[in-house]
């Protein structure tokens, strides 16, 4: 008897690398995909998303940060940092909030991104916002740095010097603009955005048993 053949599903991962709730989404969206192995298989694709667009290259201190824009208080702030953690850490990813004390711009990681997405193997667009993620939420490093992006794309296997070009002139610039400004017009301004198939959307950090159960009826579907 043939075994049958997953149902692909296109994944339109709308996100921000200085986004929590954007990492616990991605691990857990991808766990329900190791659920439902030999069902479903994910075609994941990045789009962009800038919380504080108008953030300068310096950064700003986080508490000051989500005090001036949410208003909360050190104590909302601890509150919301341990729900993090303690999330992540069921579902296996490691945030160090001690080490995240400053909150940066990430429209360079987004170009960079994109270009792995055009240019890269298949994986490598994945594997690099992994490692994005990690550098800011568990090593506490600068995801606007040109060092750690260079560097971590050239952990990923992306071409380091073909990287560096793409950082040192506003290549991709114009491309991760008009894909912030779809995603907007459409309706998203909060994420992570998880879009199946372009026309069912997920919205927010769920837990896998969400996820799972979404992914289950759309490939159901057809």
């Amino acid at each position: 008897m043939t075994a049958a053949t997953p149902t692909p599903l296109t994944i339109d991962f709308v996100s921000d690398v200085s986004c929590p709730w954007c990492a616990i989404g991605l691990h857990a969206l991808e766990q329900a995909a190791q659920r439902l192995q030999g069902e479903v298989a994910l075609q994941l694709h990045f789009q962009p998303f800038e919380l504080n667009p108008q953030m300068g290259p310096e950064g700003q201190d986080i508490a000051e940060h989500l005090f001036e824009k949410y208003g909360a208080t050190p104590e909302q702030s601890q509150k919301n940092r341990d729900a993090i953690t303690e999330r992540g850490a069921a579902l296996g990813f490691t945030f160090q909030m001690g080490q995240r004390s400053r909150i940066y711009n990430t429209f360079d990681a987004h170009r960079l991104l994109h270009w792995a997405g055009e240019e890269g193997a298949p994986g490598q667009q994945l594997a690099l916002k992994h490692a994005l993620f990690k550098a800011y939420f568990t090593d506490g490093q600068n995801p606007g740095s040109h060092e750690v992006l260079l560097r971590l794309a050239d952990a990923v296997g992306l071409d380091a010097a073909r990287a560096r070009a793409v950082l040192e002139s506003e290549e991709f610039g114009d491309a991760v603009r008009e894909q912030e400004a779809f995603y907007q017009h459409n309706g998203i301004h909060s994420v992570p955005a998880v879009i199946i198939n372009g026309r069912h959307l997920i919205q927010g950090g769920q837990p896998v048993e969400v996820f799972e159960e979404a992914l289950r009826k759309i490939a159901a579907q057809g």
